[in-house]
């Protein structure tokens, strides 16, 4: 249970390295303030336009009596609205990294930076570089849906569904949105999905305590915003934890005495 504290406390230090660097935090929330005008934008277009899109889906329904016609058009236009809004909370994130990435490139490798060590960098062009978090981003969603479908057909389950299934729903959440983060730092460590993933479930609580309760806070309208910079920050600390071990390992192996040559025995 020790690494779900510390795994919170990773996300504190990261809002308090940019608390401390305010260039950076300011550096920071440009790509989070133009994805927020881009999805308000996309939501004000779909609250205007999503009775539009179910009258054009229901042409069934035209000739239905008063009250069932309106019953349904109206929930449906709430389920589609709904089912935007909720798209929108869960690529948030996604798109945000992606806008943003030179942004969060940059004040990872100042993170690292500041804490001393090695500074590494990718080497790839930043068209790569876009390509390959788009399509990072793209699994990780996929994933994220599997999980919300099986989820919701779990929720109808009397007692579980309105107990264990939210929280199992806010553990999925905030493990894919560690990854998210993290990835801006391991990727220039030159680790790919796969590899990324399996590091993230060998500190499964740590990731837990570093990503749910950013999670939570994602739900507070504009909070994401803000909480970006500090949040890239803090996946880079973690990111430097999670390789650690690894490191010490290689360096371990480095410093280690040769080994005696092997002679026959003559006896």
């Amino acid at each position: 249970m020790r690494d779900l504290g510390a795994g919170f406390g990773y996300l504190i230090k990261g809002q308090r390295w940019v608390g401390r660097h305010g260039r950076w935090f300011g550096f920071g929330l440009l790509p989070g303030l133009i994805t927020l005008v881009l999805y308000a934008g996309a939501l004000v277009g779909l609250g205007y336009g999503a009775d539009n899109l179910v009258d054009w889906a229901t042409p069934f329904a035209d000739d239905w009596s008063s009250p069932w016609l309106g019953l349904l058009r109206n929930t449906l236009t709430v389920l589609v609205f709904g089912l935007g809004l909720f798209l929108a909370v869960i690529t948030f994130t996604a798109v945000t990294l992606l806008v943003g990435q030179p942004f969060y490139e940059s004040l990872s490798e100042q993170v690292d930076r500041t804490e001393g060590g090695e500074v590494p960098e990718s080497g790839l062009p930043l068209w790569r570089e876009l390509w390959i978090s788009a399509r990072d981003s793209v699994r990780i969603l996929v994933r994220v849906g599997l999980y919300a479908v099986l989820l919701f057909a779990l929720g109808f389950i009397p007692v579980l569904g309105q107990t264990v299934v939210p929280v199992l729903g806010f553990c999925v959440t905030g493990y894919f949105l560690a990854e998210e983060l993290t990835a801006v730092a391991l990727q220039r460590r030159g680790m790919v999905l796969r590899d990324r993933l399996a590091l993230l479930r060998g500190r499964r609580l740590l990731t837990l305590g570093f990503g749910v309760p950013l999670g939570l806070a994602f739900l507070v309208p504009f909070v994401a915003v803000f909480l970006m910079p500090g949040a890239v920050a803090g996946a880079t600390l973690l990111a430097r934890e999670l390789v650690a071990p690894a490191e010490d390992e290689d360096e371990d192996e480095d410093d280690a005495p040769a080994p005696a040559p092997y002679t026959l025995d003559k006896d």
